[in-house]
């Protein structure tokens, strides 16, 4: 197996460190865009120019990724290495969108064979579904599909949702819809039962443990409000768990999915935790069409010349600015309305896994790792915090994701372009003003420009180009994690506010503190 080294412990990173660094306008010219274009599968490509990258820096880049293992840790992963350190566990979720090396066997199951096998069972009853010969307590077919789930049980499957509601429209696929409840607090619940028939409703909870609090509360809440109209939860309900939960086979589901432990949830939109809303909504064969995209970018991610693998060089020159010219932060800025909630997604997956101020053994690192991640689609954004990322103290690296075409055909022609060119105009407007910014006499218009950005684009936003996008950035965030040698896997942080607010609801006997807060936000034991 490869070592495990921390990043500053290279040879690659000394003199990656020691390099001259290139000027974004000085290597951005007209002849560097196209060069700059790498396929990422699912139709898209991935465009680098604008980042402040020079041929010797690719180079040293792609030497540090080799130095560090990148590819060989991401077939170790592929191949069913124990890759999650802490809690001891294999990291499968590519295997749930297709066979990358050697058959992945465990327990005596080959795994790749029981999330196809769950990925089918679910289309069955999604065809049953769709096509009304499953219907709800009354009779009445089912019209809307709603998740209960929170954090990788509500972002991944909400993104990807909205993101093809649009194009399973025009495309004639859609036919149920699909809401999501995450928060505890009740007026989420509320207010998406308040738009809901509830006779034609149908509920997917989602629960690898089966003892998630916020969801557990949504649930029961929803089976109140069934009761109360009159109709049989059973009837209304499947379960989205494991198989040793007390959710699995349970009579009060009409149906129960399984995913295992080796599927983190901000990773398990191409599981089950996906699968079952996506074929409900949109068929089966949408669902499928996203995992082939996502299977697309996975095997190019294998390539280990970084010139060649759209995910590493993302990931390399995302280190860069990191860790060399200290960018603390990464907007992603998509120039499609369907991926409104794509940045809360990548927002969870970056800093949920490589978040992390410890190695894989659990020492100190004296460098920093995960940045922090945000976003909102263009051009909307344009005109909130794009302000201070032209002409704030902070550089931050910027990923934009445009499209040629929209995901339907209607358009209007205002002083002589559609508006889809103007979206497109304000895109490379943009990428062309971060990167070389303007001189002005005047203070307060002078743009420093050097504001590095890369670009993401396809002809148009359908099922294979999603999936191709979310294995991009899985596959980014997994080979920073190796780079940093951390264990991206795991996400202790978020346990201990959970432990607390337990302990409160129990009364926190023994901690004053606690009772403080508690008491001042009428949280303490009824």
């Amino acid at each position: 197996m490869t070592g495990y080294k921390d990043l500053d412990r290279t040879n690659a990173f000394a003199k990656l460190r020691a390099m001259p660094r290139p000027s974004i306008a000085e290597l951005l010219g007209p002849e560097r865009v196209p060069g700059c274009d790498l396929p990422m599968g699912g139709g898209l490509t991935y465009n680098w120019a604008a980042s402040p990258v020079d041929g010797a820096l690719l180079a040293r880049l792609g030497e540090l990724a080799a130095e560090q293992g990148l590819v060989e840790k991401y077939r170790l992963l592929a191949e069913g290495a124990v890759m999650n350190s802490g809690e001891k566990r294999l990291v499968l979720h590519h295997l749930a969108r297709g066979q990358l090396g050697a058959p992945v066997l465990h327990g005596g199951r080959n795994l790749r064979e029981f999330y196809e096998g769950e990925r089918l069972k679910a289309a069955r009853f999604a065809e049953s579904v769709r096509s009304g010969s499953l219907a709800g307590s009354t009779g009445k077919r089912f019209a809307t599909a709603v998740q209960i789930g929170i954090g990788g049980s509500d972002l991944g499957p909400r993104a990807l949702y909205l993101a093809l509601e649009r194009w399973a429209r025009a495309a004639g696929r859609q036919r149920l819809e699909a809401r999501f409840i995450s928060n505890v607090d009740p007026d989420d619940a509320n207010a998406v039962l308040a738009r809901l028939d509830l006779a034609s409703s149908l509920f997917i909870l989602v629960s690898k443990s089966g003892t998630t609090q916020e969801t557990l509360a949504n649930e029961v809440l929803v089976r109140r409000r069934l009761e109360a109209a009159g109709l049989d939860p059973a009837r209304h309900m499947v379960a989205v768990t494991s198989e040793t939960s007390p959710l699995a086979g349970n009579p009060g589901y009409l149906e129960s999915f399984y995913i295992d432990d080796f599927i983190g949830g901000r990773y398990s939109s191409s599981s089950a935790v996906g699968g079952v809303v996506l074929s409900l909504a949109f068929g089966p064969e949408t669902f499928a069409e996203l995992l082939a995209g996502a299977h697309e970018a996975d095997r190019l991610a294998l390539e280990p010349d970084i010139s060649r693998n759209a995910a590493m060089l993302d990931a390399m020159i995302g280190l860069y600015e990191r860790n060399v010219l200290g960018m603390g932060s990464t907007a992603i800025l998509p120039y499609a309305e369907a991926l409104s909630r794509f940045p809360a997604h990548l927002q969870q997956l970056d800093m949920e896994s490589n978040g992390k101020r410890v190695d894989r053994d659990g020492s100190p690192l004296s460098y920093q790792t995960g940045p922090l991640v945000f976003g909102e689609p263009g051009t909307n954004g344009q005109h909130s915090f794009y302000q201070l990322l032209h002409q704030g103290t902070d550089l931050v690296p910027l990923q934009f994701i445009g499209f040629l075409e929209g995901q339907t055909a209607e358009d209007v022609e205002v002083e002589g372009s559609t508006s889809r060119r103007k979206l497109n105009a304000n895109l490379a407007a943009q990428i062309v003003a971060f990167a070389l910014g303007k001189a002005d006499a005047n203070p307060n218009k002078d743009f420093p420009g050097g504001r590095p950005s890369t670009l993401i684009r396809g002809r148009r936003l359908d099922p294979p180009a999603l999936g191709a996008l979310l294995a991009h950035y899985e596959n980014k965030v997994m080979f920073q994690g190796f780079a940093w040698n951390l264990n991206s896997f795991d996400q202790e942080g978020v346990q201990l506010g959970k432990v607390l607010a337990k302990k409160v609801l129990s009364g926190a006997a023994g901690d004053p503190l606690l009772q403080a807060y508690a008491s001042m936000l009428g949280a303490g034991k009824a």
